[in-house]
């Protein structure tokens, strides 16, 4: 069982910029594939970046250049850096981790861009 945990979340003006951290129980948080997915309102949840056990990252178009994923197997935390945030960011973001068939999810962050 994995909990996750988000945080950093918020209101900022476009332009600006904010950073997700995503805590994980787990012994095993290494093994994991991590990712970021969001939803706006009335609309269905859809990826933003995934990150390898190894590093090797993904993202949507929409975001490329502007977000970075990362993480801290020490620290069993994902991060997503957010740059030259667009009003079309704004959705709750969800952390996820899966292994294999195996998807968790967290509760959730608003991320509001908006002047």
């Amino acid at each position: 069982q994995v909990q996750l945990v988000e945080s950093g979340g918020g209101l900022v003006q476009p332009g600006g910029t904010l950073r997700l951290s995503c805590a994980a129980s787990g012994r095993i948080f290494s093994m994991y594939v991590m990712g970021w997915y969001r939803q706006a309102p009335g609309k269905q949840r859809e990826p933003v970046a995934t990150i390898t056990r190894g590093g090797t990252t993904n993202y949507v178009d929409a975001v490329k250049g502007r977000f970075t994923i990362s993480r801290d197997n020490a620290k069993n935390t994902v991060y997503l850096q957010m740059n030259s945030l667009k009003p079309e960011d704004t959705a709750v973001y969800y952390c996820n981790a899966m292994l294999g068939t195996i998807n968790y999810w967290g509760q959730g962050t608003q991320v509001t861009v908006s002047s």
